[in-house]
């Protein structure tokens, strides 16, 4: 769409069809009318021009009546406008002298000598003119000499047009922006630039952004917390909106405007930033001391994320940024028969900018040669030794450039469109670090696989569970976590993650070799202030155990050791203190039941990740302090995130309160 602000400089319409209108809120009778436009110009090989006013003519016309309320800017205008598919945006300076126009001159001087109209779209109400001297039908006569058509827009669409701008401004006024939405086919929106403030919201951990309005006449709905979508730098973030006179602060009359943006912890000053609001949150409210308003502040931030995370996507059609670049990065050791089971599959993928890579973990099998034979296309990795999960994906990612990586087992059939919904809710979200999709059992499919399920949480002790799966137990899935959901981790069998989140926080632990490394990188983004998600629309089915058997003791050694690293890396010193030696108590319980069970060699794989732990644990502490270094460097929030953390004892629940589905655990 092309803006034009000077009529002197327009240039000649191949046959124009034009409409003419404020389009205040751009709502969706403007957008019916708008439609109709577009269709008529292509019908006809032609232009469609969208001819609009500023500032609002009712304010240079009958100036003592009041200023007007608009509920969108000119810019706000402007950029709605963009996305419905105008070819061409007029904004004619509306002043005194435009206002003295009759209507003959209207209709020569300005609609003829600067728009040259093939078609001219417009209400059967509408006045033109000195005095409003002009009406449709003097324009239909007029046409007939100047070689236009006027095509009537219908009494009930005008009727709709003026109601549905009646009901936007009260339900705005009241602070319903989520009915205003359902009117508007769009977010109302607030924009200025960003100027200094009283930097109280750093203080509280809650950094903001003070808007001016550029706007006097802005429409602003009434004082309260506000969850919204912010437009900074063509990206969009999600954030929470304070419009009030800050009461806990003392005898302040000033309204301010102020946002704190998810995931930003830069200076804008002198940025221009618009605001969605997509749901009120609160009201304004007096707390007794800012102790009290940081911890309202915490629960709103809550609230707000939970509302984001689930409001429509509304808003026009704009111009398509490019796409994201995403890497699947498959890490193999002697998966020859899971690639040619699996690959074709993978194959089908329909993301428009994806790149298939095979890392081969040094395998002693006919892999790489069944690669160049069968799949020349697909990019491959060769590392010189065996580096196990965790260093060996560091290895392979260090080679590849991507917005995205998609961290894939060998053994998982993926389905149509798995990668879509998972990548746009992370390009619409960048707050959102790591995610995955459903994990389906592939030998069982109605049911959730072992390994991450429907996403992952982590108790008050440190033991790892899913929703769909309590330690051994697998649920069915009945569609019981079709939601978007927050968790704590993410499976490392299907693991979807920002490529530089991944690096700037060191990528996995190495000295894992396998199990448990996702964990650990994920709960150094929680503690950097990022969300993981697991995102149902997106399902995978996973065999298990493709590299490393589930009953393997080798595997039970790693996840005993790593969980072991995991706690002392991540939790407090204080909790530390306690739980180190619980843990202990607890892997001796677990060893009793393996010795109930006759798997002896299992006893042996605990007793010995203790025996390796411990005189590493210097060691381990000094990737704490590496890692810790990280994560000050490139936390977005000062304020770790702890949705997906259970507060109970999972060992408790399953075995003595005998609970087996996370829906017993988890209420929500």
């Amino acid at each position: 769409m092309k803006v034009h602000e000077n009529l002197d400089q327009l240039p000649k319409f191949h046959n124009a069809v034009v409409t003419i209108g404020s389009f205040d809120g751009v709502h969706k009778g403007h957008q019916k009318i708008i439609a109709q436009v577009n269709q008529l110009a292509h019908s006809i090989g032609g232009e469609s021009v969208l001819v609009t006013f500023h500032p609002h003519p009712r304010m240079v016309v009958y100036p003592r009546e009041g200023a007007v309320d608009l509920i969108t800017t000119l810019e706000e205008k402007v950029h709605l406008l963009q996305g419905y598919g105008i070819d061409h945006l007029v904004v004619v300076p509306f002043t005194v002298e435009f206002s003295q126009l009759s209507a003959d001159e209207y209709i020569e001087k300005f609609l003829v000598g600067h728009l040259q109209p093939k078609y001219i779209v417009i209400g059967f109400d509408h006045k033109f003119g000195l005095g409003r001297q002009g009406d449709i039908h003097y324009l239909r006569w007029h046409g007939k000499r100047f070689g236009f058509e006027v095509v009537e827009i219908e009494q009930h669409e005008v009727e709709e047009v003026a109601v549905s701008s009646t009901k936007i401004r009260r339900a705005t006024e009241r602070g319903d922006v989520q009915a205003a939405a359902l009117l508007m086919g769009h977010y109302p929106t607030l924009s200025g630039v960003v100027v200094h403030g009283e930097k109280v919201g750093k203080k509280l951990g809650f950094p903001t952004a003070n808007i001016h309005l550029t706007e006097k006449h802005k429409l602003v709905p009434p004082d309260g917390v506000y969850a919204v979508f912010v437009q900074l730098k063509n990206e969009r973030y999600g954030g929470m909106l304070y419009i009030g006179s800050r009461p806990t602060l003392g005898n302040r009359k000033a309204r301010t405007i102020e946002v704190n943006i998810f995931g930003w912890n830069q200076a804008i000053y002198g940025e221009s930033i618009q605001v969605e609001l997509v749901d009120f949150v609160r009201g304004d409210l007096k707390f007794e001391n800012l102790d009290a308003l940081r911890r309202q502040l915490k629960k709103d931030q809550e609230t707000t994320e939970e509302r984001l995370l689930h409001a429509p996507r509304l808003g026009p059609r704009v111009e398509k940024k490019e796409t994201p670049g995403v890497a699947v990065v498959i890490l193999n050791y002697n998966g020859r028969a899971y690639l040619e089971q699996f690959l074709p599959h993978l194959l089908g993928s329909t993301f428009p900018n994806v790149q298939i890579i095979v890392a081969d973990n040094c395998s002693s099998d006919d892999s790489l040669r069944f690669l160049e034979t069968h799949y020349p296309q697909i990019s491959r990795i060769q590392l010189k030794k065996n580096y196990g999960f965790a260093e060996g994906y560091n290895q392979a990612l260090r080679q590849i450039r991507a917005d995205y990586y998609i961290l894939l087992n060998s053994d998982i059939e993926v389905t149509s469109g798995w990668i879509e919904p998972v990548i746009s809710l992370m390009e619409q979200d960048k707050t959102i670090a790591a995610a995955q999709p459903k994990i389906r059992s592939f030998a069982r499919k109605e049911c959730f696989e072992y390994a991450g399920a429907a996403g992952g949480w982590l108790d008050h002790l440190g033991y790892p569970f899913c929703r769909g799966r309590i330690l051994a137990t697998t649920e069915e899935d009945r569609g019981q976590y079709d939601q978007i959901q927050e968790i704590f981790w993410a499976t490392g069998a299907a693991f979807f993650v920002r490529a530089t989140v991944f690096h700037n926080l060191g990528g996995f632990d190495g000295n894992y070799f396998a199990h448990a490394e996702e964990i650990d990188l994920c709960w150094r983004m929680k503690r950097a202030g990022y969300k993981v998600v697991a995102h149902p629309g997106s399902v995978v089915y996973h065999v298990g155990g493709g590299t490393l058997d589930y009953l393997n003791p080798f595997k039970t050694y790693l996840n005993f050791r790593n969980t072991l690293y995991t706690i002392t890396k991540n939790e407090p010193w204080e909790k530390l203190l306690w739980l180190l030696p619980l843990r202990l108590v607890l892997d001796g319980v677990a060893s009793l039941l393996f010795l109930s069970q006759g798997r002896f060699a299992h006893i042996w794989s605990i007793i010995k990740a203790h025996w390796t732990f411990y005189p590493r644990f210097l060691l381990v502490l000094d990737d704490r302090w590496k890692y810790s270094e990280r994560i000050q460097e490139h936390r977005i929030s000062v304020y770790p995130r702890k949705t997906g953390r259970y507060p109970g004892a999972i060992v408790w629940d399953y075995y003595i309160r005998k609970r087996r589905h996370f829906s017993e655990i988890i209420r929500r």
